[in-house]
């Protein structure tokens, strides 16, 4: 391990190099780093003696990564936001009252973001910083107070709170409606585009059109046309925009329904086997603003409709 860190090019370079992969110009990272142009060619050539290997290919008035300038690239790119989010969560730590929340981005975008106003007026002192990933990030590594983990319950922590589990039903902007044919039963959707929700690797049955349709005794239906997106968020943005009939999981819709912005035209649903759950860092679980934001979540989590706040065994 001593080895390898001592082969590592030093900070300075790689910070150079990563500045100019990712403006694929030696001049615009000279200006982003306030430095001179040739600096910068230096840092990338010092790189490139150090390991042997091109990491550009130079044309003129162009720059063009090689295949080790792609890998080494995304490694530095990881490394240097890896550093500038660990200097700044403790940062903040250091100046005040301040912690990070990771979640999926659907549920951050569609759940948390819109609550986070009420956590604010109560606790005007904390700051708050929203780690949004489909990834379930290591808090303890990455420095994170508090996760919600979207999972199956064998894949919760030890330790963890069960927030609400979630059911599954079509959903749509009540606008799409009035344009398009109608959507009474379920045999009405080969008339409507289906937007399909699919994460890397193929989509979760839990969310999937063709297990929903199946539930419903139709395995063979064709929409009259498919939307797909890698984001939950996105999917659901389609059909606010009425461009086609979602699989809307509660609570992440249920207050889009509520302010009838999205309807459940059909009354088929399904019960998804995952759920929603609070994980704290062991690290600053005692921590007030920890248990702050913990405890307005539990609070939360509650007012779901037929919920209760469960600990994982």
């Amino acid at each position: 391990m001593r080895e390898k860190r001592r082969n590592l090019p030093s900070l300075d370079l790689l910070r150079g190099f990563e500045a100019a992969a990712r403006n694929l110009s030696f001049t615009k990272a000279a200006k982003e780093l306030f430095v001179t142009q040739s600096a910068v060619s230096r840092q990338v050539k010092a790189i490139e003696d150090h390991l042997g290997v091109a990491l550009f290919v130079r044309r003129h008035r162009a720059l063009l990564l090689t295949e080790a300038g792609h890998e080494l690239y995304r490694a530095s790119a990881q490394a240097l936001r890896q550093l500038a989010d660990a200097t700044a969560r403790i940062r903040e730590r250091d100046s005040g009252r301040a912690l990070t929340v990771t979640a999926t981005i659907g549920f951050a975008s569609l759940w948390l973001i819109p609550r986070l106003a009420d956590f604010r007026s109560q606790h005007p002192d904390i700051d708050i910083r929203i780690a949004a990933n489909n990834n379930m990030l290591d808090l303890e590594r990455e420095g994170i107070e508090l996760a919600v983990r979207y999972c199956m319950p064998k894949a919760a922590p030890q330790g963890a709170t069960k927030l609400f589990g979630e059911a599954v039903l079509p959903v749509c902007s009540p606008k799409l409606l009035t344009r398009a044919a109608p959507l009474a039963r379920p045999e009405d959707l080969r008339h409507h585009v289906l937007l399909h929700y699919e994460l890397p690797g193929g989509a979760g049955p839990w969310l999937s059109w063709t297990v929903w349709l199946e539930t419903m005794q139709l395995p063979g239906l064709k929409p009259a046309g498919s939307l797909r997106f890698i984001q939950y968020d996105q999917t659901i943005q389609a059909a606010l925009d009425g461009q086609g009939i979602a699989l809307g999981t509660t609570p992440l819709v249920r207050d889009l329904i509520k302010q009838g912005r999205l309807i459940a035209p059909l009354a088929g649903k399904f019960e998804s086997s995952r759920a929603y759950y609070l994980v704290l860092s062991a690290a600053a679980a005692e921590r007030p603003e920890v248990k702050d934001f913990a405890g307005w979540l539990l609070r939360q989590a509650k007012r779901e409709p037929g919920n209760r706040v469960l600990r994982a065994r």
